[in-house]
């Protein structure tokens, strides 16, 4: 890398609470699991530790409880290196959680967000200037509404680029839409996005990620697709995550949108390959060889 970049990510801290089954259970029915862990997780805390291994230096801002699930978290985004200046401990507040459930190649996600509603725009305020002097701005829907409004605000100020992953998804400000530099929702999460915007509005900004077939984005009227890679797939959880870490870097690095997108699947697609949201992603020469080797 020519140059280290700069990356704000606002946004979750969670535990995963993770359980493989050899299918997902219907409705009322008890199923038996066959493997139970616990990952460190949350959106945002995936994104930095991508966006980190991959040649950033990574600040977040967010928040845990002031317990085991809490103090376990700290201190693993801390031995990737990250800056965690802006993360708050929160007394007699838990820490959030996700419960996933994993089954053929595929997963169910329930996220309690405990601490995560505590990043408020008091914590933004606090540490303005960290976003005033980044390269990049990831976001995403697991913190208060208000607070993707102020920092979606502030990066714009700052001439920042912000990258806003809307998931889990629900319907935003137009102002949000608008300060956005990049929208980066997986199929569903479009499917939900236009009931709610017209995409003729947002069309530079979209960049669709669609699992096994690639990411599509848009050139005036016209729709692109970037393959993805083929691979073994073990656990997709966080392959969104380090796909928008991966491009926060090339955006950073001033890469083609084509360019940053094909880094960003490879990324992801090695993800996918190690059960655990974090466990799988990459380091930057990872990425690289990998891409190399699939030509």
């Amino acid at each position: 890398m020519q140059k280290k970049i700069h990356i704000t990510v606002v946004g979750s801290i969670n535990m995963d609470l993770t359980v493989t089954t050899d299918r997902m259970p219907d409705k009322g029915e008890t199923v038996l699991g066959k493997e139970f862990a616990t990952y460190p997780g949350g959106k945002g805390a995936n994104q930095a530790v991508a966006a980190q291994r991959l040649g950033a230096l990574v600040h977040l801002i967010g928040a845990v409880g002031d317990d085991r699930f809490g103090n376990a978290l700290l201190a693993n985004i801390r031995a990737e290196g990250i800056d965690t200046t802006g993360v708050e401990v929160k007394e007699e507040i838990a820490t959030g959680t996700a419960t996933i459930i994993l089954s053929e190649q595929d997963n169910r996600i329930i996220v309690a967000p405990g601490a995560n509603s505590y990043v408020t725009p008091d914590l933004i305020a606090k540490h303005e200037s960290i976003i005033q002097n980044s390269d990049v701005v990831i976001l995403q829907l697991e913190i208060p509404l208000v607070t993707i409004q102020l920092v979606t605000r502030l990066a714009n100020e700052y001439h920042v680029p912000v990258i806003i992953n809307p998931a889990p998804y629900h319907a935003l400000p137009e102002e949000v839409y608008e300060s956005a530099t990049f929208l980066t929702p997986n199929e569903g999460e479009a499917e939900e996005m236009a009931k709610h915007i017209s995409f003729d509005e947002i069309r530079g900004k979209l960049i669709i990620t669609k699992g096994s077939t690639g990411t599509v984005y848009f050139e005036e009227e016209n729709e692109k697709l970037v393959p993805a890679y083929e691979v073994t797939v073990k656990d997709t959880t966080g392959a969104g995550d380090t796909f928008n870490g991966a491009l926060a870097v090339q955006v950073g690095l001033g890469a083609t949108r084509e360019e940053a997108i094909r880094f960003a699947n490879a990324a992801a697609g090695l993800s996918v390959t190690e059960i655990g949201a974090q466990k799988g992603m990459p380091t930057r020469e990872q990425v690289l060889e990998f891409m190399k080797r699939k030509g």
